[in-house]
């Protein structure tokens, strides 16, 4: 395949900004989005193992539902924060989103359906274990399977999507159009290293758990000690296990000396340091981020170059400035998102650090920020329905 195809399948109208942009944007977004889809899949994971040991441990005990409750909540932002990079990558890597779609539009429609049974078995799974007897074991293997599998179809879509030089093929293989729609790629060591890094987000999550669980009164400190350990166990063995599948991924793909690569590495070995010193947990979650912007860097930087192979670059995408696009963008994302999430993690920490029944309505800084929350909804709202109506009826008119 060539360029011209490629450019052929590109959107005529142009981008509204500058593509660099919208890279950066969806390199951040995607890892936002991994890093609650890695979290859902160590937790739920990590309670289904807890289910077993919650009737004999008390440790387990407590822990279980709250593994539960941690995964039933990632799962439900991890899917909120999925569209971002499926939007980004659609405006400046259309012909590839657009192509793979098609392909595999079979799984496609079957992901839909899959990811509403598989979150819905959760909720049921999360209710039949609320008596911590560790009920519910069935159905939580059966929602884990159906959201794991959920997380291989997305990953055969991105796979799928950086293939263009066997598309033909998989249109039409042997000379055959095939239009059934069940076109499935794996690229086995990529998906094993990606999925490898929930034990270790799992594990700096229980050791921030731990951290900030050890000024409650209502915990013992023998519980606190129990997950802060096991949280340093996970984190090391995780990190190990990541560490030796990225490398091997890096080798067959020829990019083990890259800069980008090589970044990650060191990132990775600072993280494996920190966590397994477990001084401050705070810090090593931020190097967690740090890490996990490296590893979406380096996904976009190889389907940049697989792209650029073929003549095809974003940075020749015409663009056609609409500023008003933009503000209301930046509103929304930093604006209304940056305030609503301010507001929410306030109100977490608050509660997490009262001793007893935490009253926001007597807090300064919650009532502001929950203040401020609804006020930029309600503008946002009038803004944006005002904006599409104006411009609709003076289309129409």
């Amino acid at each position: 395949m060539d360029a011209s195809i490629l450019l052929a399948l590109r959107d005529p109208a142009g981008v509204p900004f500058y593509p660099v942009v919208f890279q950066a944007l969806y390199v951040l977004t995607w890892a936002l989005h991994a890093a609650f889809v890695l979290l859902a899949l160590g937790s739920m994971g990590l309670s289904l193992y807890g289910t077993m040991k919650q009737k004999t441990d008390s440790h387990w005990k407590i822990l279980t539902p709250h593994l539960i409750q941690t995964g039933k909540i990632s799962v439900s932002i991890l899917i909120v924060l999925g569209v971002a990079p499926l939007l980004f990558t659609q405006v400046i890597y259309d012909p590839n989103w657009y192509v793979a779609n098609t392909l595999s539009g079979m799984w496609v429609f079957i992901f839909i359906y899959t990811l509403i049974v598989g979150y819905s078995m959760y909720y049921w799974y999360y209710y039949a274990n609320k008596s911590s007897q560790g009920g519910g074991k069935l159905i939580g293997l059966i929602s884990f399977g159906i959201l794991v599998f959920c997380g291989i179809l997305m990953h055969n879509f991105a796979v799928t999507s950086i293939m263009p030089n066997d598309w033909m093929d998989m249109y039409a293989p042997n000379g055959v159009v095939d239009t059934s729609g069940w076109t499935f790629n794996i690229d086995i060591l990529r998906l094993i290293f990606m999925v490898s890094l929930s034990i270790p987000v799992v594990g700096i999550f229980l050791q921030n758990y731990a951290r900030f669980l050890s000024t409650r009164e209502n915990f013992s400190q023998e519980f606190i000690s129990h997950a802060s350990s096991l949280g340093t166990k996970l984190s090391v063995v995780g990190l190990l296990l990541s560490a030796a599948t990225f490398v091997l991924w890096m080798i067959a793909i020829g990019y083990l000396l890259h800069p980008l690569s090589l970044a990650t590495v060191v990132g990775v070995v600072v993280l494996l340091f920190l966590s397994a010193k477990n001084t401050n947990s705070y810090i090593t979650t931020g190097v967690l981020v740090i890490v996990a912007l490296l590893i979406s860097a380096l996904r976009e930087l190889i389907r940049y170059d697989i792209m650029g192979q073929l003549g095809y670059s974003i940075y020749d995408y015409p663009v056609n400035l609409e500023i008003p696009t933009l503000l209301m963008f930046l509103s929304t994302f930093l604006v209304m998102g940056g305030v609503g999430v301010a507001y929410l993690l306030t109100m977490a920490w608050k509660v997490g650090k009262t001793q007893g029944i935490f009253d926001g309505s007597k807090d300064i800084w919650v009532n502001k920020l929950g203040t401020y929350t609804i006020s930029i909804m309600v503008a946002w709202m009038v803004i944006f329905f005002g904006w599409g109506m104006t411009f609709l009826f003076k289309n129409i008119l």
